[in-house]
């Protein structure tokens, strides 16, 4: 895929850029071992103030950021100026508590007979990170300001067709004060990445991506005894119970399905729903989905802009048509529109049945399947009958069923009478093919250091007295 800018709103090619050689590459990961020496010897307060002023860069360079995202990808302008504030909010939540989050944990001295008993938190090196393009700013900062604070630094291989996000990230960086080659965009394809990872400079992955990125990076990481954190697709569901607010549930559900134009992994894309419910559900959600204006993306009163990329596109249109061809009613949209742009109306499908694509695949786009259950345990059931777990929605007012739903739904995340979203606060992350770590929060600047066990004892004799090797 070449790397290029390219605007899905029209199809136009705007800019196009040369992959970097073998010996660019070579020496980029050489800047970072060496900014790494470097970052790891500054204190917590430098750090801070380095990641603080890369918050106030973005928050000062907002339109212009969002600007090129939203040509980019398409995402709505309103939608970028949000990513990039709230990039800049993490920014400032990690330079806040990363002295919190790296402080020495005390142990029990006494119970392992040492006058002293600590973990300590340290950086381990250079971490290659993997992104995509559908969140091409927060992505890639969930990642950096947590790892950048711990003292690693990073090399970003963004996706091909947001090289001008990636590059902007770099010289915000810089511009912010971190020094030379903390953190680095390489401009290379996909066929690059073996060779990086397995560089012994190179201490660590971490890639949002599909499950077949994920199989690939954990394979050659494996191979070579490197950690990695993989945060892969989701099929998550949205389930609906008789106590819920169907108004409310159906408003929500909206929004859910179709941030990000529909193209996020966390969005919510089945929605299961009681057969109590389910008709008014959706004549509503339906309703809604219909209502939503696509267009341009940067008009302040467009829902919805374009995908990302036309082969996107024809992708979940062949998912819907598959589901159609097999028996599946669609309750509004479902047809491709002509015209410029690698545009998709909002799409709700129902009757589905295990034999569609739609079933078991993720349909990253604005399109939604509902499916009819009868009880609690049959929607626990098709909720969990995927073999994906990263976000999942449950609504109800039964308290006795919302503790049921955060025991039984099988996601690294679940969120009940509210949609699936991230924040700094909390970690962020899958279970079965939707990958594994965790990103954000205390754990996700953890995943990245030497989780280190210091023992100290009185003195050589007596530290040593009774002792055995582990």
């Amino acid at each position: 895929m070449p790397i290029a800018t390219t605007n899905p709103a029209t199809g136009q090619v705007l800019k196009t850029y040369q992959a970097m050689s073998d010996d660019q590459v070579d020496a980029a990961i050489e800047r970072a071992d060496l900014a790494y020496r470097q970052l790891r010897a500054t204190t917590i307060d430098q750090r801070a103030r380095w990641l603080t002023a890369t918050a106030d860069l973005l928050e000062a360079e907002r339109d212009e950021i969002a600007r090129i995202m939203t040509t980019e990808m398409g995402k709505t302008y309103a939608s970028a100026k949000a990513e990039v504030t709230k990039c800049a909010t993490a920014c400032r939540f990690y330079a806040t508590k990363a002295a919190e989050f790296l402080a020495d944990s005390p142990a029990d001295a006494q119970a392992v007979k040492a006058a002293r008993a600590f973990v300590r938190y340290q950086p381990i090196g250079p971490v290659l990170a993997v992104m995509p393009w559908n969140f091409p700013l927060w992505q890639v900062m969930r990642f950096a300001a947590p790892a950048l604070m711990a003292g690693n630094t990073g090399l970003l291989k963004h996706a091909s067709n947001v090289p001008q996000t990636a590059l902007l990230l770099e010289d915000v960086f810089r511009r912010a004060g971190f020094p030379e080659g903390a953190f680095t965009t390489l401009l290379v394809g996909s066929e690059a990445v073996e060779k990086i990872l397995s560089d012994p400079r190179v201490r660590a992955a971490t890639l949002t991506g599909s499950e077949g990125a994920g199989r690939s990076i954990g394979q050659i990481a494996g191979r070579e005894l490197k950690k990695t954190v993989l945060e892969l697709g989701g099929s998550d569901p949205f389930v609906v119970m008789p106590s819920a607010d169907v108004d409310r549930a159906a408003e929500v559900a909206t929004t859910a399905r179709c941030q990000n134009n529909g193209q996020s992994c966390i969005a919510a894309k089945r929605f299961i729903v009681h057969t109590d419910v389910f008709d008014a559900f959706a004549e509503k959600f339906a309703a809604n989905m219909a209502a939503l204006r696509v267009g341009d993306p940067m008009d302040a009163d467009t829902d919805i802009g374009p995908l990302a990329s036309e082969r996107g596109r024809d992708e979940i249109h062949a998912q819907v048509r598959d589901a159609v061809d097999k028996g599946a009613t669609v309750l509004c949209g479902g047809e491709k529109p002509a015209g410029e742009g690698w545009f998709y109306p909002p799409t709700v499908v129902t009757d589905l049945t295990p034999g569609m694509r739609m079933w078991s695949e993720e349909v990253f786009g604005p399109v939604a399947g509902l499916y009819r259950v009868s009880s609690y345990d049959e929607a626990i059931e098709v909720a969990n009958g995927t073999a994906f777990g990263l976000g999942s929605n449950a609504w109800t007012r039964d308290p006795a069923e919302q503790e049921r739903f955060a025991a039984d739904l099988d996601a690294g995340n679940v969120y009940v009478n509210g949609m699936t979203t991230s924040f700094p606060e909390l970690p962020f992350g899958g279970v079965k093919n939707s990958g594994y770590g965790r990103e954000l929060s205390a754990l996700g600047m953890r995943e990245f250091c030497n989780t280190k066990t210091v023992w100290v004892g009185e003195g050589a004799a007596s530290a040593g007295a009774g002792a055995h090797a582990e």
